[in-house]
């Protein structure tokens, strides 16, 4: 039986539900995504995913290919963190 991870990046730039359905759709095209929900208001994706087939710089990846960020630490403390 396979594991599922669940992750929770920490998204820059989004600005509207546009921008919300693409970072979830182009998440969801990563092989293992079972799901991706993106919240505008607080700028988070939380994706469930196989670590067998995806990881997280898969994820990241694809968002920054979307055109948005993911926070990686700093004063903010926006760094991804997993489940």
């Amino acid at each position: 039986m396979t594991e599922i991870r669940q992750v929770t990046l920490p998204i820059t730039g989004m600005t509207c539900a546009n921008c919300v359905a693409t970072v979830e759709r182009n998440l969801k095209k990563v092989d293992g995504v079972q799901v991706a929900l993106v919240n505008l208001s607080s700028e988070r994706a939380t994706v469930e995913y196989d670590p067998s087939r995806a990881g997280l710089e898969d994820l990241i990846g694809r968002v920054e290919r979307a055109g948005y960020g993911v926070a990686m630490g700093g004063r903010l403390g926006g760094a991804p963190t997993e489940r």
